[in-house]
């Protein structure tokens, strides 16, 4: 049997008579396992921290690919950081809106909703805006009672959504019409928001692009009728010479 350990199998495999006896997959696989850790920089497991500490210990080609995973991992803990900076809808008053809104750090979107809570509209708005900041947590997602911002305000404004940019407003929806309208959705909001950049949506079209059509569908249709109407009206005029 080739396959059975014996000595004299031994012998043909050395000899090339034999193949090579199988190892077992166990002990493949930790032998892999082995190879990749061998293959792997010791810096490559260090926390940021660690990485400092242990910086004379290196040669000099060591250091200066040292310094570059140092500085590669320290701008994905940068990024993780401000992506996880946010991730709510906060409630602000007027006398924050300059620091909190137009004195935002320059890389940050701001999307603020100037509201009052007496409308329904407006606590909709809040509700889908509370999800995409949970959604988006690199954006900084804000809401404030209109009156402590704006006194007058006309009702008919509200909602009123803002995004601002270096302190710049780079997108407004006012009124419930601009806002999507009473049966807005989530979706809808998100992807209003996208195409003014205030974030990546992950959506690949407009949700609302179907009623659009059938919007458009619909004017054509009437406007149609109306032609035809008003070409069969001039078919019935008498003729006067």
């Amino acid at each position: 049997d080739p396959n059975e350990d014996t000595e004299w199998n031994d012998i043909l495999r050395h000899f090339g008579i034999l193949p090579p006896k199988e190892k077992p997959k166990d002990e493949i696989e930790e032998m892999v396992l082995h190879l990749r850790k061998a293959a792997e920089k010791p810096y490559e497991r260090m926390t940021l921290e660690e990485l400092k500490e242990a910086e004379d210990d290196f040669d000099e080609a060591d250091r200066k690919a040292l310094e570059m995973y140092r500085q590669k991992r320290l701008q994905e803990w940068k990024c993780l950081q401000r992506r996880q900076k946010y991730g709510e809808l906060r409630e602000i008053c007027g006398e924050q809106y300059v620091k909190e809104v137009t004195n935002a750090p320059e890389d940050v979107w701001v999307i603020i909703h100037l509201y009052r809570s007496s409308m329904p509209m407006c606590l909709l708005v809040n509700e889908h805006l509370s999800r995409l900041a949970r959604k988006f947590p690199e954006v900084k997602f804000l809401k404030a009672i209109v009156n402590s911002c704006i006194q007058n305000y006309h009702d008919r404004c509200l909602p009123t959504i803002l995004v601002y940019k270096t302190g710049e407003i780079k997108g407004r929806f006012i009124g419930v019409a601009e806002c999507g309208g009473i049966y807005l959705k989530v979706e809808e909001l998100e992807w209003k928001l996208a195409e003014v950049g205030a974030i990546e949506t992950d959506l690949e079209e407009n949700p609302k692009k179907d009623i659009i059509n059938m919007m458009t569908l619909s004017v054509r249709n009437i406007s149609a009728h109306e032609d035809t109407n008003t070409k069969s009206s001039d078919v019935m005029k008498p003729h006067i010479t």
